[in-house]
């Protein structure tokens, strides 16, 4: 059995680091085509812009216009062809940065990443995840190197909205059971290889973070401060979750989050709040302890992720919309398969809506959820 682990070149993590990103970008390029949206190159822009220049590098900006889409991947390749950029700087969020990785393969460019915020593992990965330009996951475009650098200021992903943070804990939070339901399963993971141990330890250290320190970080940056929790949950949702995911492999969980990006309700959620719904999904699939499905429930709704399809925007769940969502995440060919049993349409439809009455018992018992601020 071959086994591969992959991770980006080189990761860089801390607060005020992006005043350095000059110096890590120097073997890189000479000009580089900086994309972004309207915020992140707010909050970091003018950091990356003094770096550079100070080592010697040329920028180009150019806005992010929202959706990782082929679109949107065609529109930056012409630019970076007609500005004769020969490097890439991806900075924002993961559907940018999954932009900008794309961008940077197909124009066989190297390419450095800051993340503003803390809300996906999509930084350090050698995947980018493609939607339509309406936001319906389309496919995986599975590339075949990590990023050259991730820098990952903390003092800037501590401004951001709490909120975006806490949905980085979702999508983390799935890393440890679908890397466990593939490990089982035998099943491969992204690079075409099976997962080492030292991927599965990742993976499971990564959840051992979110519980330990969940709270912690998400109290610290409601005060816009990057404590040693902040650091240590930042790392969780980006650096560990990263490898982990990648090295050991997807399931249930995002199988199901790409099935509900099928239902137009959901799209102003984000990813990880999804993500962390569909890990309840999975939890129901493997038929999980009490005790398992409890952790999972007190995690969520201490750090405020969602727990009930009303929380990701599906207030009416309807049998056919749930069914339809249901048909699109167990797609022959889909990550739904990893599961180290038979899964279909039925099994899914029937354990989303039991995750459902799990989620809304428990919200019973306790009342609202704490909130994050925004």
């Amino acid at each position: 059995m071959r086994k591969i682990l992959i991770a980006p070149a080189r990761y860089v993590q801390g607060p005020g680091v992006l005043a350095d990103i000059g110096n890590q970008m120097k073997a890189m390029g000479k000009k580089a085509l900086v994309m972004g949206g309207k915020t992140a190159l707010a909050e970091a822009g003018s950091a990356i812009a003094s770096s550079l220049e100070a080592a010697g590098i040329e920028c180009v900006f150019e806005p992010f216009r929202g959706e990782c889409s082929t679109n949107e991947i065609n529109r930056l390749n012409g630019i970076v062809k007609a500005k004769k950029c020969d490097t890439v700087v991806g900075v924002g969020g993961g559907k940018c940065l999954d932009t900008a990785k794309a961008v940077a393969h197909e124009c066989d460019l190297k390419v450095a990443i800051v993340p503003t915020i803390a809300s996906t593992d999509a930084p350090c990965s050698a995947l980018s995840v493609v939607y339509t330009d309406e936001g319906v996951f389309e496919r995986y475009y599975v590339l075949p190197w990590n990023p050259n650098l991730v820098v990952v200021d903390t003092e800037v992903i501590a401004r951001a909205p709490v909120r975006l943070l806490v949905s980085g804990m979702g999508d983390a939070l799935a890393t440890w059971f679908e890397a466990d339901a593939c490990a089982k399963a035998f099943a491969g993971n992204m690079p075409g290889g099976h997962s080492t141990t030292s991927a599965l330890s990742l993976a499971r250290l990564c959840y051992d973070l979110l519980l330990e320190y969940g709270v912690s970080a998400k109290l610290a940056a409601e005060r816009k401060v990057p404590t040693e929790a902040v650091e240590k949950i930042v790392e969780a949702n980006t650096l560990l979750s990263g490898v982990g995911f990648e090295s050991s492999g997807l399931a249930a969980a995002h199988s199901t989050h790409d099935g509900f990006t099928a239902l137009p309700e959901t799209h102003h959620y984000y990813h990880g709040e999804k993500v962390a719904f569909g890990t309840l999904v999975q939890l129901v699939l493997e038929n999980r302890s009490t005790q398992q499905i409890e952790e999972v429930l007190n995690f969520s709704y201490n750090v405020g992720l969602p727990i009930t399809l009303a929380q990701i925007g599906i207030t009416d769940p309807a049998p056919e919309k749930l069914k339809t969502a249901a048909d699109f995440a167990s797609r022959p060919g889909t990550i739904m398969h990893n599961m180290p049993f038979p899964v279909d349409a039925t099994t899914v439809y029937r354990a989303i809506v039991a995750a459902d009455a799990i989620g809304r018992a428990y919200l019973a018992g306790k009342g609202a959820p704490p909130k994050a601020a925004h």
